[in-house]
């Protein structure tokens, strides 16, 4: 949603979904092994896409040790553990509950806890043994994977 670019692309890498009109990373983009918890399939949903086409809702991306920070904050407030995919939500939940109180708002905001990371504490024992590290993806990777839609019809 960040990176990729609004285009037509296979909802799955084997190519045998309808083509979907969608912000993509292309069917056959494979994700480099950073712990990003259930965050690994290479588009968006059509809807969210064009939500985000309408400017009805806004992407932002984080890394992955910014968003376990978050959730050892939402873990000492709220005494949850929370699945590293909600991490990044809580990343962003923070930011905004920062921005409000900086610029003196009340603010209400919305997000969805997808769930807990009682499967996951794998990646919490190596972010807490400094072993997972800010991680951004390289555009070169990116270019390569966007290959797969060149040749497919455009939005």
């Amino acid at each position: 949603m960040t990176r990729g670019p609004f285009s037509y692309d296979f909802g799955d890498a084997g190519c045998q979904t309808p083509l979907l009109a969608m912000f993509t990373l292309g069917h056959q983009f494979v994700p480099p092994p950073i712990h990003a918890g259930g965050l690994r399939y290479h588009g968006m949903a059509p809807l969210v896409s064009q939500a985000i086409r309408e400017r009805l809702i806004t992407p932002v991306s984080y890394d992955q040790v910014k968003c376990y920070n978050s959730a050892l904050i939402w873990l000492s407030t709220e005494g949850t553990v929370p699945a590293p995919e909600t991490n990044h939500a809580i990343a962003c939940v923070i930011e905004e509950a920062l921005k409000a109180k900086k610029s003196n708002q009340e603010k209400i905001i919305l997000f969805c806890y997808s769930g807990h990371g009682l499967m996951d504490l794998g990646g919490y024992e190596k972010f807490l043994d400094k072993k997972l590290k800010e991680y951004a993806l390289p555009e070169e990777y990116l270019r390569e994977s966007l290959k797969s839609i060149d040749k497919l019809p455009k939005t």
